[in-house]
C-alpha cells in the first residue's frame, strides 16, 4: 500500500512538470519570442539605441549604447576606421619599399616595426603628436557641439577635396557613407592582424613565415 501511495506521488509530480504553464509564464515567453534580435548577433537583444544610424547591425554586445550616447559612439568608430584605413597602407607602403626622399641618414633600413623606435629617438614622433593632438582639440569641439545638438552628423567635416558626394542622391550618399563605415571595421581589423604578422615574421609584405 505504501508503494502504491509513493509511486503515485512521484507520477503526479512527473506530469505536473509538463502540464501547462500559467498564463503570466506564457505571456512571458511570448514576449521573449517576439522580441527583436540583433542581426549580428541573434542570441542577444537589438540594441534599441543603435537604430538609424549607418552601418548599424546591432552589434554592441556588451550595451555601450544604453549609456553612452550613440552620436559619440558613432563618431569614434567612424574616426578610428579612417585612421586604421590610413595606418594600414602606410604601414604596408613603408615594408613594400616606398619612400619619401630626401630620407634622412638614420631611417635608411628602417621597418614599419623598428620606425617606431627610430622616430621616437630623433623627434619625429614628438612632432606628430603635436599636430596630431591639435586635431584632436578641433575634433573634440565638434563633438561637443553636436552632443548639444548642432545637428552635425557623426564624422562630418565637409572634407571633399575630390568631390565624390558632388550631385549625389540621398540614396547614393548613403551607400557612400556605408562602404566608409564597412572598409574602416575591416581595416581596425586588417592593421590589428598586419602589425601581429609582421612582428611575428620580422620580413616585409605579405609577411609570410
Amino acid at each position: 500500500m505504501k508503494i502504491a501511495v509513493v509511486v503515485s506521488l512521484l507520477l503526479a509530480t512527473t506530469v505536473s512538470g509538463f502540464a501547462p504553464t500559467s498564463k503570466l509564464g506564457g505571456s512571458q515567453a511570448t514576449t521573449q519570442l517576439a522580441m527583436e534580435k540583433s542581426p549580428a548577433l541573434p542570441f542577444l537583444a537589438m540594441p534599441e539605441n543603435t537604430k538609424g544610424y549607418v552601418g548599424s547591425v546591432g552589434f554592441d554586445p556588451f550595451r555601450f549604447s544604453d549609456f553612452v550616447p550613440m552620436d559619440f559612439l558613432a563618431e569614434a568608430e567612424i574616426k578610428h576606421g579612417r585612421i586604421c584605413m590610413m595606418a594600414w597602407l602606410g604601414f604596408v607602403a613603408v615594408d613594400s619599399g616606398l619612400r619619401v626622399y630626401p630620407l634622412p641618414e638614420a631611417y635608411e633600413g628602417l621597418t614599419a616595426v623598428t620606425a617606431h623606435d627610430a622616430l621616437v629617438q630623433s623627434g619625429a614622433m614628438s612632432q606628430m603628436l603635436l599636430w596630431f593632438s591639435v586635431l584632436e582639440v578641433f575634433d573634440t569641439i565638434a563633438v561637443i557641439q553636436m552632443l548639444e545638438g548642432s545637428g552635425r552628423k557623426p564624422g562630418y567635416f565637409g572634407f571633399d577635396p575630390l568631390n565624390f558626394m558632388k550631385g549625389k542622391s540621398d540614396a547614393q550618399k548613403a551607400e557612400m557613407e556605408l562602404k566608409e563605415i564597412t572598409n574602416g571595421r575591416l581595416a581596425m581589423l586588417a592593421f590589428s592582424g598586419v602589425v601581429t604578422q609582421a612582428v611575428l615574421t620580422g620580413g616585409s609584405f605579405p609577411y609570410l613565415p
